[in-house]
């Protein structure tokens, strides 16, 4: 492992199935030929005594022996894994993994807050400058339309809503692909307990944006196309395919989440390893392959975190904003369309910040460490990782390579 944020070459530790570049423990020192064959009489289990010393009789077994090669200052239990950085050196827990994210944003405060802060601060005000500016009036539903007076008004409101998400969800885009790249760099940097400045970082994650813009697009586009290709027949039919599209539509759901699951390593992959986009969605589903589930639920588990969070931030600086702007509060009684003003906008947008600041660390903290995990259970990525922190007994890093991918 160097400096950079890009760990070994997925082709020296392939995960489908061959070993071959998987680190092997070293021989004995004193291995100097094949090992002795052992004698067929051997003690009975549990009856084990520890080494004499010369003119020293054999003693009672002591407590601990016998149960195992390894202790933390005896025999009997395995040795507690290496922890250089935010997450001991082996398969993680879910509890591991949710603690390295939170732990990644208070080790690196300054460098994660400053990138969070600054992508956050950046859309919001993009954010409100369209929806105030370059946005049409929605129109107005009139109350005592005819039905098809209504439908025609209903399919001309949601018309006008997917108009205005297109903005926000371009800005928000932007905003997560930045957010990835960066954090995805401090958080490699903070399993090898590196510290890393927002400037570091940036050096870092800039070669890989082009890439990772790609994939970030594809995927959204990807799931666009699934979900047209299953309500579009129903669709067609007219009002007899009703049935038939919200059945395509179900469908289309099931896939696209486990699509989104199967590519859910993909930008990991694509940062610390530097691959292209094909060559991470590869990645991620050999990784993913027999552990859809787990991810799956760690990833929901994640989502219901983030959702909480937002909720238990934002709701305050809601009710803050209305206090502070009754036209808005008022028409939304009236069955108008609300006119919210600049106080409004600015104060939920202070909320949405600061819930932003918290959530984007974890959730991205929690990919990256699905990814580190999924590499340590396949390749034996601990082994690289610890030669890459410099840690006693493991050897020094491969020339050329930084043991997370690349």
């Amino acid at each position: 492992m160097n400096d950079t944020p890009g760990w070994a070459s997925p082709g020296s530790a392939p995960s489908e199935g061959q070993k071959a570049g998987v680190p092997n423990p070293a021989p004995p020192a004193d291995g100097n030929g094949p090992a002795p064959k052992w004698s067929k009489e051997q003690p009975p289990p549990g009856q084990w005594s520890p080494p004499t010393g010369p003119g020293r009789a054999p003693g009672p077994p002591q407590p601990g022996w016998g149960g195992g090669r390894h202790h933390n200052g005896g025999w009997g239990r395995p040795p507690a894994a290496a922890k250089p950085g935010v997450i001991p050196l082996r398969p993680l827990g879910i509890g591991e993994i949710l603690d390295g994210a939170v732990s990644t944003l208070r080790a690196h405060w300054r460098t994660v807050l400053g990138v969070t802060i600054t992508v956050s601060v950046v859309s919001q005000v993009c954010s409100i400058l369209v929806e105030r500016y370059l946005l049409p009036e929605p129109p107005s539903v009139d109350p005592d339309a005819t039905p098809e007076e209504a439908l025609e008004q209903s399919i001309d409101s949601l018309q006008a809503s997917l108009l205005a998400m297109g903005p926000a969800l371009l800005i928000m885009l932007i905003g997560t692909l930045l957010t990835t790249a960066l954090l995805t760099v401090v958080i490699s940097r903070s399993i090898l307990g590196r510290p890393v400045t927002l400037a570091e970082a940036w050096r870092e994650a800039r070669p890989r944006l082009p890439h990772l813009l790609g994939l970030t697009l594809l995927l959204p586009l990807g799931s666009a196309a699934i979900m047209t290709v299953g309500i579009l027949p129903g669709w067609l039919i007219g009002g007899a395919g009703v049935l038939l599209s919200v059945l395509g539509g179900l469908a289309a759901v099931t896939v696209i989440i486990w699509l989104v699951i199967r590519f859910s390593l993909a930008s990991p992959a694509l940062v610390l390893e530097r691959q292209g986009v094909i060559t991470s969605l590869r990645r991620s589903a050999k990784l993913v392959q027999g552990a859809w589930w787990r991810i799956f639920g760690i990833t929901l588990l994640t989502l219901l975190l983030a959702f909480l969070v937002n909720m238990v931030i934002a709701i305050p600086f809601t009710i803050i904003a209305f206090a502070v702007d009754g036209v808005g509060v008022s028409d939304l009684f009236t069955g108008g369309s609300p006119d919210f003003g600049w106080a409004f906008l600015i104060i939920t947008g202070i909320g949405s910040v600061i819930a932003s600041s918290i959530t984007y660390p974890i959730s991205a903290g929690v990919t990256v460490l699905l990814y580190v995990d999924q590499r340590i259970r396949r390749e034996a990525l601990d082994l690289e990782l610890a030669r890459a922190a410099g840690l006693a007994g493991y050897g020094s890093a491969p020339p050329g390579g930084d043991s997370t991918g690349g």
